[in-house]
């Protein structure tokens, strides 16, 4: 097989790729039959590819694994390819409705890189914890710009992650209190980012409590968060993830309590939302600042104030609960949303380096099979029709 990195063509753009050049020359210089398409965005320039050996191509007509990032236009498919990306399309994603609809039209066979898991259903790769710290930085910055207490550049400004570090070290920051959702990739990357604030971690039942006059963080897992809706003890995290309608909302300890809120799940559609428009109008909701990293569009979402996506360029906007409408952001009245769904690109270049590291443990090897679970398992689309885990999905194939 011939693989290709291609280009990202989505907008906005991201500049985000699979391999970097050192991993690519590496990959050729075992054997893998490896291009990369010329790309004008891309984080690593075509010249540091061109430099270790690696073949830049205008066209990737003549290979057979195509690997992205980011959706594919539905105008740049090619026919009767193997794509890896993320397509956003097995949560009945609206908006990639066309995307699937040409898939099948196109006998496209789809890997899924949100769908790579093990045979216990853990996800193999993912760029979740680089979406978390910079969504726990931007959160931060947002809460910055709005108090004026204290400034952070943005990390897209940046180099590399450790710049920020040495940043951290030299800016105090006022007491703070930040509730940081989830305890996966996302939410580890966020408690990273706070802990190298100096930002101290506490306890839930702590920071209930109150009463701490410097800036503090919690973690909090669904225990904490949500309750049966038949008052049976929460005795099994793993009930919840099985079983969400089964649960609603017990989030409401922390909204009297929070400046910020870091939401870093992987929520459900049968999942309780964690608060309600109602909730936001109430004077026991004090959160000012809400980074959603997990950016699941209202009404179907666990924010019910995450409109839309906010963009790197343009990274928050304001909700005002009263009119339940956008206003600017930084204003008292309103609550800050930081809804950016492409976070990753912000480190562009430490995140490529640390998928591909991934991308090269857990899925290179497995195209090598005859047969492999972990490429089934991924599969959404093949020969023209949803594979049987997928099948789910017709109804949603043939709503538009």
């Amino acid at each position: 097989m011939k693989f290709a990195i291609i280009r990202e063509e989505k907008n906005p753009p991201d500049s985000r790729v699979v391999f970097t050049p050192e991993q690519c020359k590496a990959l050729i210089d075992q054997g893998l039959d490896l291009v990369v398409q010329t790309s004008q965005i891309r984080a690593y320039r075509d010249a540091e590819y061109a430099d270790l050996g690696v073949p830049i191509v205008d066209s990737v007509q003549d290979c057979d694994v195509l690997i992205g990032v980011k959706e594919v236009p539905v105008d740049s498919l090619i026919e009767g390819k193997t794509y890896c990306f993320f397509s956003h399309t097995h949560k009945e994603q609206v908006y990639n409705r066309k995307l699937l609809q040409t898939i099948l039209q196109k006998n496209i066979r789809l890997v899924d890189y949100e769908v790579i898991t093990d045979g216990e259903g853990k996800r193999l790769i993912a760029f979740g914890k680089f979406a978390g710290m910079v969504g726990a930085h931007n959160a931060l910055w947002t809460y910055g710009q709005r108090s004026g207490s204290y400034s952070l550049p943005r990390l897209k400004d940046l180099a590399t992650y450790d710049e920020a570090v040495k940043i951290y070290r030299e800016t105090p920051l006022p007491p703070m209190r930040i509730v940081l959702t989830g305890t996966g990739r996302v939410s580890t990357g966020a408690a990273q980012v706070l802990t190298d604030m100096g930002i101290r971690k506490v306890t839930p039942f702590e920071y209930v409590k109150g009463g701490f006059d410097e800036a503090v963080f919690t973690q909090v897992h669904s225990f904490f968060y949500a309750k049966r809706k038949d008052g049976k003890v929460f005795d099994s995290v793993q009930d919840f993830y099985d079983n969400p309608q089964a649960y609603e909302s017990d989030f409401h300890h922390f909204l009297p309590c929070s400046d910020i809120m870091i939401n870093g799940i992987f929520w459900d559609n049968d999942a309780p939302a964690f608060f309600t428009k109602e909730q936001m109008r109430s004077e026991d909701f004090t959160i000012q600042v809400i980074g959603d990293v997990t950016c699941d569009i209202a009404p179907v979402s666990s924010i019910p104030s995450t409109l839309r996506p906010s963009t790197i360029p343009d990274p928050v906007f304001g909700y005002d609960p009263t009119t339940e409408t956008e206003i600017a952001p930084f204003q008292s009245h309103g609550v800050d949303m930081m809804t950016i769904d492409n976070l990753p690109n912000e480190l562009p270049r430490d995140a490529s380096r640390a998928f591909g590291e991934m991308f090269m443990e857990h899925v290179l090897p497995e195209f090598a099979k005859s047969k492999s679970a972990i490429l089934e398992r991924a599969t959404l689309t093949k020969d023209g029709e949803l594979t049987r885990p997928f099948e789910y999905l017709q109804d949603f194939v043939n709503g538009g």
